[in-house]
Protein backbone atom coordinates (compact mmCIF):
# COMPACT_ATOMS: atom_id res chain seq x y z
CA UNK A 1 0.00 0.00 0.00
CA UNK A 2 1.40 3.31 -0.86
CA UNK A 3 1.33 6.24 1.92
CA UNK A 4 1.15 9.31 -0.26
CA UNK A 5 2.10 12.64 1.59
CA UNK A 6 1.26 16.45 1.06
CA UNK A 7 4.28 18.61 -0.61
CA UNK A 8 3.76 22.31 -0.38
CA UNK A 9 7.08 23.18 -1.26
CA UNK A 10 10.64 21.80 -2.50
CA UNK A 11 11.58 21.07 1.48
CA UNK A 12 8.35 19.82 2.22
CA UNK A 13 8.90 17.30 -0.28
CA UNK A 14 11.72 16.48 0.41
CA UNK A 15 10.93 15.73 4.38
CA UNK A 16 7.78 14.05 3.32
CA UNK A 17 9.91 11.43 1.61
CA UNK A 18 12.84 11.41 3.98
CA UNK A 19 10.41 10.52 6.62
CA UNK A 20 8.47 7.75 5.17
CA UNK A 21 5.77 9.00 2.00
CA UNK A 22 6.29 6.54 -0.76
CA UNK A 23 4.94 9.34 -2.96
CA UNK A 24 4.15 12.97 -2.61
CA UNK A 25 1.27 15.66 -4.07
CA UNK A 26 2.34 18.44 -5.28
CA UNK A 27 1.04 21.92 -7.45
CA UNK A 28 3.16 24.34 -9.85
CA UNK A 29 2.19 27.39 -9.93
CA UNK A 30 -1.20 27.35 -12.06
CA UNK A 31 -4.09 24.88 -12.04
CA UNK A 32 -3.66 23.45 -8.72
CA UNK A 33 -6.23 23.97 -5.43
CA UNK A 34 -4.23 25.46 -3.15
CA UNK A 35 -3.34 28.57 -4.85
CA UNK A 36 -1.94 30.27 -1.48
CA UNK A 37 0.69 27.61 -0.61
CA UNK A 38 4.18 28.31 -1.64
CA UNK A 39 3.82 25.50 -4.93
CA UNK A 40 6.83 24.93 -7.13
CA UNK A 41 8.26 26.35 -10.16
CA UNK A 42 9.36 24.06 -12.85
CA UNK A 43 12.84 24.44 -11.85
CA UNK A 44 11.97 23.72 -8.05
CA UNK A 45 9.67 20.24 -9.62
CA UNK A 46 12.23 19.14 -11.44
CA UNK A 47 14.99 19.17 -8.68
CA UNK A 48 12.02 17.06 -6.42
CA UNK A 49 11.17 14.70 -9.46
CA UNK A 50 14.63 13.95 -9.63
CA UNK A 51 14.98 13.64 -5.52
CA UNK A 52 11.93 11.47 -5.67
CA UNK A 53 12.90 9.36 -8.10
CA UNK A 54 16.77 8.74 -6.83
CA UNK A 55 14.51 7.21 -4.13
CA UNK A 56 12.54 5.21 -5.79
CA UNK A 57 9.79 7.50 -4.95
CA UNK A 58 7.02 9.39 -6.92
CA UNK A 59 5.79 13.08 -7.57
CA UNK A 60 2.17 13.44 -8.91
CA UNK A 61 1.14 16.99 -9.77
CA UNK A 62 -2.22 18.68 -9.09
CA UNK A 63 -3.99 20.32 -12.13
CA UNK A 64 -6.91 19.84 -10.39
CA UNK A 65 -8.75 23.08 -10.78
CA UNK A 66 -11.59 23.51 -13.04
CA UNK A 67 -11.12 25.80 -15.95
CA UNK A 68 -12.54 28.17 -17.41
CA UNK A 69 -12.14 29.17 -21.21
CA UNK A 70 -9.93 31.90 -21.12
CA UNK A 71 -7.46 29.36 -19.00
CA UNK A 72 -7.78 26.27 -21.45
CA UNK A 73 -4.71 27.35 -24.06
CA UNK A 74 -2.07 27.67 -21.87
CA UNK A 75 -2.78 24.04 -20.62
CA UNK A 76 -1.15 21.76 -23.39
CA UNK A 77 2.23 23.87 -23.50
CA UNK A 78 1.74 23.42 -18.92
CA UNK A 79 1.55 19.55 -19.14
CA UNK A 80 4.30 19.30 -21.72
CA UNK A 81 6.66 20.71 -19.54
CA UNK A 82 5.71 18.70 -16.37
CA UNK A 83 5.87 15.11 -18.71
CA UNK A 84 9.19 16.41 -19.76
CA UNK A 85 9.80 17.00 -16.13
CA UNK A 86 8.84 13.84 -15.39
CA UNK A 87 6.59 13.53 -13.22
CA UNK A 88 4.83 10.07 -12.35
CA UNK A 89 0.78 11.68 -12.81
CA UNK A 90 -1.39 14.58 -12.68
CA UNK A 91 -4.16 14.80 -10.50
CA UNK A 92 -7.43 16.17 -12.60
CA UNK A 93 -10.60 17.19 -11.43
CA UNK A 94 -12.08 19.22 -14.84
CA UNK A 95 -13.41 16.12 -17.31
CA UNK A 96 -12.19 18.54 -20.23
CA UNK A 97 -8.85 19.05 -18.91
CA UNK A 98 -8.40 14.84 -18.76
CA UNK A 99 -9.69 15.15 -22.51
CA UNK A 100 -6.67 17.58 -22.86
CA UNK A 101 -4.51 15.64 -20.93
CA UNK A 102 -4.73 12.67 -23.23
CA UNK A 103 -4.54 14.52 -26.12
CA UNK A 104 -1.05 16.42 -26.01
CA UNK A 105 0.67 14.29 -23.61
CA UNK A 106 1.01 10.41 -22.31
CA UNK A 107 0.78 11.78 -18.67
CA UNK A 108 -0.38 9.02 -16.16
CA UNK A 109 -3.81 10.31 -15.19
CA UNK A 110 -5.20 10.35 -11.63
CA UNK A 111 -9.03 11.52 -10.85
CA UNK A 112 -8.81 14.07 -8.31
CA UNK A 113 -11.44 13.63 -4.72
CA UNK A 114 -12.91 16.47 -6.51
CA UNK A 115 -14.07 14.75 -9.05
CA UNK A 116 -17.05 13.51 -6.62
CA UNK A 117 -16.42 9.93 -7.14
CA UNK A 118 -18.65 7.71 -4.72
CA UNK A 119 -20.01 4.74 -7.28
CA UNK A 120 -18.36 1.91 -8.68
CA UNK A 121 -20.08 2.43 -12.02
CA UNK A 122 -18.22 6.07 -11.87
CA UNK A 123 -15.43 4.77 -10.91
CA UNK A 124 -15.24 2.04 -13.82
CA UNK A 125 -16.44 4.59 -16.40
CA UNK A 126 -12.96 6.88 -15.29
CA UNK A 127 -11.16 3.54 -16.15
CA UNK A 128 -12.70 2.99 -19.02
CA UNK A 129 -11.88 6.69 -20.55
CA UNK A 130 -8.25 6.24 -19.36
CA UNK A 131 -7.72 6.96 -15.67
CA UNK A 132 -5.51 5.18 -13.93
CA UNK A 133 -6.54 6.24 -10.23
CA UNK A 134 -9.35 7.24 -8.80
CA UNK A 135 -9.05 9.33 -5.28
CA UNK A 136 -12.36 8.71 -3.59
CA UNK A 137 -14.96 11.55 -2.20
CA UNK A 138 -14.58 11.48 1.48
CA UNK A 139 -17.97 11.24 2.04
CA UNK A 140 -17.85 7.56 1.19
CA UNK A 141 -18.16 4.88 3.57
CA UNK A 142 -15.65 1.96 4.69
CA UNK A 143 -18.19 -0.62 3.31
CA UNK A 144 -18.98 1.61 -0.02
CA UNK A 145 -15.00 1.98 -0.35
CA UNK A 146 -14.21 -1.97 -0.10
CA UNK A 147 -17.27 -2.73 -2.61
CA UNK A 148 -15.48 -0.25 -5.01
CA UNK A 149 -12.31 -1.97 -5.24
CA UNK A 150 -14.38 -5.62 -5.40
CA UNK A 151 -16.75 -4.48 -8.13
CA UNK A 152 -13.92 -2.45 -10.51
CA UNK A 153 -10.00 -4.31 -9.13
CA UNK A 154 -8.34 -2.50 -12.17
CA UNK A 155 -8.79 0.59 -10.67
CA UNK A 156 -6.20 1.72 -8.49
CA UNK A 157 -8.08 3.16 -5.42
CA UNK A 158 -7.04 6.18 -3.35
CA UNK A 159 -8.23 7.48 0.18
CA UNK A 160 -7.75 9.79 2.41
CA UNK A 161 -7.04 8.88 5.97
CA UNK A 162 -5.72 12.05 8.01
CA UNK A 163 -5.88 16.06 7.61
CA UNK A 164 -8.79 18.74 7.52
CA UNK A 165 -11.95 18.30 5.91
CA UNK A 166 -14.35 20.70 3.93
CA UNK A 167 -18.04 21.19 4.84
CA UNK A 168 -18.87 21.27 1.18
CA UNK A 169 -19.42 18.09 -0.92
CA UNK A 170 -15.55 16.80 -1.80
CA UNK A 171 -14.35 20.32 -1.44
CA UNK A 172 -16.42 22.10 -3.87
CA UNK A 173 -17.83 25.07 -1.79
CA UNK A 174 -19.03 28.65 -3.11
CA UNK A 175 -19.22 30.42 0.27
CA UNK A 176 -15.53 31.95 -0.25
CA UNK A 177 -16.36 32.98 -3.94
CA UNK A 178 -19.77 34.34 -2.63
CA UNK A 179 -18.29 36.52 0.42
CA UNK A 180 -14.52 37.18 -0.73
CA UNK A 181 -14.62 37.11 -4.30
CA UNK A 182 -12.11 33.95 -4.44
CA UNK A 183 -13.25 30.78 -5.86
CA UNK A 184 -12.52 27.21 -3.73
CA UNK A 185 -12.70 25.62 -7.22
CA UNK A 186 -9.69 27.65 -8.38
CA UNK A 187 -7.88 27.19 -5.26
CA UNK A 188 -8.45 30.03 -3.57
CA UNK A 189 -10.50 29.28 -0.93
CA UNK A 190 -10.79 31.49 2.29
CA UNK A 191 -12.19 29.19 4.59
CA UNK A 192 -14.89 31.04 5.47
CA UNK A 193 -16.93 27.36 6.78
CA UNK A 194 -14.08 28.27 10.04
CA UNK A 195 -15.81 31.53 10.86
CA UNK A 196 -18.10 32.66 13.59
CA UNK A 197 -21.86 32.86 12.57
CA UNK A 198 -24.65 35.15 14.21
CA UNK A 199 -28.17 34.94 13.11
CA UNK A 200 -29.47 38.61 13.06
CA UNK A 201 -33.40 39.39 12.43
CA UNK A 202 -33.90 42.33 9.83
CA UNK A 203 -35.71 44.62 11.97
CA UNK A 204 -33.07 44.55 14.43
CA UNK A 205 -29.75 44.89 12.88
CA UNK A 206 -27.50 45.73 15.57
CA UNK A 207 -28.68 42.33 17.40
CA UNK A 208 -26.72 39.60 17.20
CA UNK A 209 -28.11 35.97 18.42
CA UNK A 210 -26.20 33.13 18.76
CA UNK A 211 -27.27 29.90 16.93
CA UNK A 212 -26.50 28.08 19.09
CA UNK A 213 -26.51 28.63 23.45
CA UNK A 214 -22.65 30.05 23.03
CA UNK A 215 -21.08 33.48 23.68
CA UNK A 216 -18.74 33.48 21.51
CA UNK A 217 -21.16 32.66 18.40
CA UNK A 218 -21.33 29.14 16.11
CA UNK A 219 -19.36 26.96 14.36
CA UNK A 220 -21.75 25.28 12.73
CA UNK A 221 -19.99 24.54 9.46
CA UNK A 222 -16.88 23.71 11.09
CA UNK A 223 -15.57 19.76 10.37
CA UNK A 224 -13.51 18.11 12.21
CA UNK A 225 -9.82 16.74 11.30
CA UNK A 226 -9.99 13.11 9.85
CA UNK A 227 -7.54 10.64 11.77
CA UNK A 228 -8.03 6.97 10.70
CA UNK A 229 -5.01 5.93 12.18
CA UNK A 230 -6.66 3.13 13.94
CA UNK A 231 -8.52 1.59 11.22
CA UNK A 232 -5.02 1.09 9.40
CA UNK A 233 -5.48 -3.10 9.83
CA UNK A 234 -9.09 -2.71 7.85
CA UNK A 235 -7.64 -0.29 5.21
CA UNK A 236 -4.52 -2.73 4.84
CA UNK A 237 -6.76 -5.55 3.64
CA UNK A 238 -9.42 -3.97 1.81
CA UNK A 239 -7.76 -3.14 -2.23
CA UNK A 240 -7.24 0.21 -1.31
CA UNK A 241 -3.93 1.48 -3.19
CA UNK A 242 -2.66 4.16 -1.52
CA UNK A 243 -3.91 5.95 1.73
CA UNK A 244 -3.27 10.16 1.59
CA UNK A 245 -2.54 12.75 4.10
CA UNK A 246 -4.08 16.49 3.50
CA UNK A 247 -1.48 19.32 4.47
CA UNK A 248 0.31 21.30 1.94
CA UNK A 249 -0.65 23.79 3.79
CA UNK A 250 0.97 22.72 6.83
CA UNK A 251 4.65 23.05 8.47
CA UNK A 252 7.56 20.42 7.30
CA UNK A 253 6.81 19.34 11.09
CA UNK A 254 3.13 18.63 10.83
CA UNK A 255 4.25 16.82 7.10
CA UNK A 256 7.27 14.87 8.49
CA UNK A 257 5.57 13.35 12.05
CA UNK A 258 2.29 12.61 10.06
CA UNK A 259 4.04 10.58 7.87
CA UNK A 260 6.32 8.48 9.85
CA UNK A 261 3.92 7.69 12.11
CA UNK A 262 1.81 6.18 9.54
CA UNK A 263 5.18 5.03 8.27
CA UNK A 264 5.68 3.32 10.73
CA UNK A 265 2.58 1.84 11.74
CA UNK A 266 2.33 0.17 8.35
CA UNK A 267 5.72 -0.97 8.71
CA UNK A 268 4.21 -3.15 11.95
CA UNK A 269 1.46 -4.20 9.64
CA UNK A 270 3.83 -5.48 7.22
CA UNK A 271 5.20 -7.46 9.79
CA UNK A 272 2.40 -8.95 11.81
CA UNK A 273 3.16 -7.01 14.69
CA UNK A 274 0.55 -5.04 16.61
CA UNK A 275 0.70 -0.84 16.50
CA UNK A 276 1.53 0.27 20.07
CA UNK A 277 -1.15 2.29 21.18
CA UNK A 278 1.46 5.02 21.87
CA UNK A 279 2.62 5.32 18.33
CA UNK A 280 -1.07 7.04 17.67
CA UNK A 281 -0.27 9.50 19.97
CA UNK A 282 2.00 11.27 17.98
CA UNK A 283 -0.82 12.26 16.17
CA UNK A 284 -1.52 14.06 18.93
CA UNK A 285 1.92 15.90 18.65
CA UNK A 286 0.48 18.22 15.72
CA UNK A 287 -1.32 21.61 15.46
CA UNK A 288 -4.64 20.37 14.44
CA UNK A 289 -8.33 20.40 15.39
CA UNK A 290 -10.69 17.52 17.32
CA UNK A 291 -10.11 14.37 15.12
CA UNK A 292 -12.76 12.03 14.24
CA UNK A 293 -12.99 9.05 11.58
CA UNK A 294 -14.94 11.07 8.58
CA UNK A 295 -17.94 9.18 7.40
CA UNK A 296 -15.84 5.94 7.69
CA UNK A 297 -18.31 4.01 9.67
CA UNK A 298 -21.56 6.18 8.08
CA UNK A 299 -23.73 9.05 8.70
CA UNK A 300 -24.96 8.62 12.22
CA UNK A 301 -24.71 11.26 14.88
CA UNK A 302 -21.85 9.78 16.24
CA UNK A 303 -19.56 10.57 13.24
CA UNK A 304 -21.15 14.25 12.92
CA UNK A 305 -18.91 16.98 11.59
CA UNK A 306 -20.34 20.04 13.06
CA UNK A 307 -18.77 20.80 16.55
CA UNK A 308 -18.46 24.00 18.85
CA UNK A 309 -14.90 25.53 18.02
CA UNK A 310 -12.56 25.93 14.83
CA UNK A 311 -9.62 26.41 17.45
CA UNK A 312 -6.68 23.88 16.77
CA UNK A 313 -4.64 22.01 19.48
CA UNK A 314 -1.63 22.54 19.91
CA UNK A 315 0.24 20.95 22.72
CA UNK A 316 3.86 21.01 20.74
CA UNK A 317 6.17 24.07 19.28
CA UNK A 318 7.86 23.04 16.23
CA UNK A 319 10.69 25.21 16.84
CA UNK A 320 12.99 24.63 13.78
CA UNK A 321 15.13 22.27 11.44
CA UNK A 322 18.09 20.99 11.53
CA UNK A 323 20.31 21.66 8.60
CA UNK A 324 23.28 20.48 9.75
CA UNK A 325 25.09 18.66 12.06
CA UNK A 326 29.44 18.93 12.69
CA UNK A 327 29.95 16.00 15.52
CA UNK A 328 27.80 16.31 18.90
CA UNK A 329 26.26 20.12 17.29
CA UNK A 330 23.37 20.49 15.54
CA UNK A 331 22.73 23.91 13.65
CA UNK A 332 19.19 24.67 13.55
CA UNK A 333 17.52 26.68 11.22
CA UNK A 334 14.85 28.46 14.07
CA UNK A 335 11.35 29.69 13.29
CA UNK A 336 10.32 29.72 17.06
CA UNK A 337 12.39 30.56 20.37
CA UNK A 338 13.92 28.13 23.10
CA UNK A 339 15.83 29.25 25.84
CA UNK A 340 18.69 27.92 27.85
CA UNK A 341 17.31 25.66 30.43
CA UNK A 342 14.60 24.26 28.13
CA UNK A 343 13.81 20.87 27.25
CA UNK A 344 13.47 20.14 24.07
CA UNK A 345 13.06 17.44 21.69
CA UNK A 346 14.94 16.39 18.37
CA UNK A 347 12.47 13.89 16.23
CA UNK A 348 14.45 12.31 12.94
CA UNK A 349 13.13 9.58 10.46
CA UNK A 350 13.08 6.94 12.76
CA UNK A 351 11.33 7.27 16.03
CA UNK A 352 14.13 5.35 17.54
CA UNK A 353 16.55 8.17 16.77
CA UNK A 354 14.30 10.90 18.77
CA UNK A 355 16.08 12.15 21.81
CA UNK A 356 15.29 14.91 24.17
CA UNK A 357 17.97 17.45 25.30
CA UNK A 358 18.45 19.90 27.86
CA UNK A 359 19.43 22.81 26.78
CA UNK A 360 23.07 24.06 28.18
CA UNK A 361 25.07 25.48 25.80
CA UNK A 362 24.11 27.56 22.14
CA UNK A 363 25.91 29.49 19.95
CA UNK A 364 25.34 31.83 16.50
CA UNK A 365 26.59 31.56 13.61
CA UNK A 366 29.87 33.85 14.86
CA UNK A 367 30.30 31.57 17.50
CA UNK A 368 28.85 33.91 20.17
CA UNK A 369 26.91 32.18 23.27
CA UNK A 370 23.39 32.97 22.96
CA UNK A 371 20.91 32.60 25.83
CA UNK A 372 17.72 32.30 23.63
CA UNK A 373 17.13 31.82 19.98
CA UNK A 374 15.50 34.32 17.35
CA UNK A 375 13.15 33.34 14.48
CA UNK A 376 14.82 33.50 11.13
CA UNK A 377 18.09 32.64 12.43
CA UNK A 378 20.64 29.80 12.70
CA UNK A 379 21.99 28.22 16.19
CA UNK A 380 24.38 26.10 17.17
CA UNK A 381 22.95 23.85 19.51
CA UNK A 382 25.75 21.53 21.34
CA UNK A 383 23.75 18.16 22.85
CA UNK A 384 26.55 15.96 23.35
CA UNK A 385 24.87 13.60 20.95
CA UNK A 386 26.01 12.32 17.78
CA UNK A 387 22.78 13.38 15.36
CA UNK A 388 21.35 11.56 11.94
CA UNK A 389 20.36 13.99 9.04
CA UNK A 390 16.76 15.83 8.36
CA UNK A 391 16.16 15.97 12.28
CA UNK A 392 13.49 18.73 13.30
CA UNK A 393 13.11 20.31 16.88
CA UNK A 394 10.16 20.91 18.61
CA UNK A 395 9.32 21.88 22.32
CA UNK A 396 6.15 20.55 24.55
CA UNK A 397 4.22 23.80 25.42
CA UNK A 398 0.68 22.35 27.06
CA UNK A 399 1.64 23.63 30.34
CA UNK A 400 1.87 27.38 28.89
Amino acid sequence: MELLAPAGNLIKLKYALIYGADAVYAAAKKFGLRAKADNFTFEELAEGVAFAHNLHKKVYVTVNSYLHNDELDELPEFLKELEQIGVDAVIVSDPGVVAIVKEYTNLTIHLSTQANTVSWRTVKFWVDNGVKRIILARELTFKETKEICEKVPEAEIEIFVHGAMCIAYSGRCLLSAFLNNRSANSGECTQPCRWKYHLVEETRPEQYFAIEEDGNGTFIMNSKDLNLFQELPAIINSGIHSIKIEGRMKSAYYVANVVRTYRTALDYLAAGVEIPQKLGEELLKVSHRIYGPGFFHGFDSDTSQFYGSSAYTRDYQYLGRIIATEDDCAIIECYSKFSKGEEIELIFPNPTDDVRVQVTRMTDDDGEEIEFTKPNTNVHLYTGNKLTEYGLVRKYIAQE
